[in-house]
C-alpha cells in the first residue's frame, strides 16, 4: 500500500528501489511506540527532534541519487537503518554514522534482524561522516542542511553525488550535487523539509 499509494504517484518507478522498499519492513525501524504509524505518509518522528523522511520523499531522493549496484554509500543520520537497509539492497555496500550510543546499537541489532549483511553502522560525530571508510559514491544526508562541512563534502569521490534537504526559511529544498573535476555543483530537485541535523547549522557571526 505504501509503495502503491505513495512512491509510484510520484513518478519514482526505478525497479530496485521498489523491489528494496517492497521487501525492507518499515515498521522495523522505528522506535516501538511509533510501529502503528509506520506507513502513513508523513515523517516518523524520534524522541529527540529528529525524524525519519516518510516514503515519498525518501524513494524521490534515491530516484535523484541513481544508485548502481556498485555504489559505495555512507549514510548520515540514518537513524534506526531504514534507509540503510533499503540502500544495501541496491548498492555494493553502506556505511551508516549515527552519533547516539543506543541509536547505533537498535540500528545494529535491527539490520541483523533483516539479515543485512553488506552494512555497517559507525558511532561517530555525524559532520566527521566515515573518512577511513571512504571515498564514497553516494553520500546521503539523511535530514536538513544549512552548511555542509567539508570534512563530510572530501569524502565523495569523483563522479559522486551527494544529496541533503537544504533549510530555506519555512520551506526546504533537496539538491544533489554531483562532484566532476573535483568540484561540487548543486542542482535544485524537489521541494521537502526536516529538522536541522547536529553539525550541520549555519555558522552565525557576530556584527559589530
Amino acid at each position: 500500500m505504501m509503495v502503491d499509494t505513495q512512491v509510484r504517484p510520484s513518478d519514482v518507478t526505478k525497479f530496485p528501489i521498489i523491489a528494496a522498499m517492497l521487501d525492507v519492513p518499515r515498521e522495523a525501524f522505528v522506535p516501538a511506540a511509533a510501529q502503528p504509524v509506520a506507513y502513513m505518509d508523513a515523517p516518523v518522528p524520534f524522541a529527540d527532534g529528529r525524524e525519519m523522511p516518510d516514503a515519498r520523499v525518501f524513494a524521490k531522493i534515491l530516484d535523484a541519487l541513481d544508485i548502481d549496484a556498485t555504489d559505495q554509500v555512507l549514510i548520515v543520520g540514518g537513524g534506526l537503518g531504514y534507509s540503510t537497509a533499503v540502500l544495501a539492497r541496491m548498492a555494493d555496500s553502506v556505511v551508516m554514522v549515527e552519533d547516539d550510543a543506543q541509536r547505533v546499537a537498535d540500528a545494529e541489532a535491527a539490520l541483523a534482524a533483516q539479515g543485512v549483511m553488506n552494512a555497517a553502522v559507525i558511532d561517530a560525530p555525524l559532520a566527521e561522516g566515515a573518512q577511513k571508510a571512504g571515498p564514497f559514491d553516494v553520500i546521503l544526508i539523511e535530514g536538513g542542511v544549512e552548511d555542509i562541512p567539508e570534512a563530510l563534502t572530501d569524502q565523495l569521490g569523483e563522479g559522486g553525488r551527494m544529496a541533503a534537504i537544504f533549510a530555506e526559511g519555512t520551506l526546504g529544498a533537496v539538491r544533489v550535487g554531483h562532484r566532476i573535476d573535483g568540484r561540487l555543483s548543486w542542482r535544485y530537485a524537489f521541494n521537502a523539509g526536516a529538522p536541522v541535523l547536529t553539525g550541520f547549522g549555519r555558522i552565525k557571526s557576530f556584527v559589530l
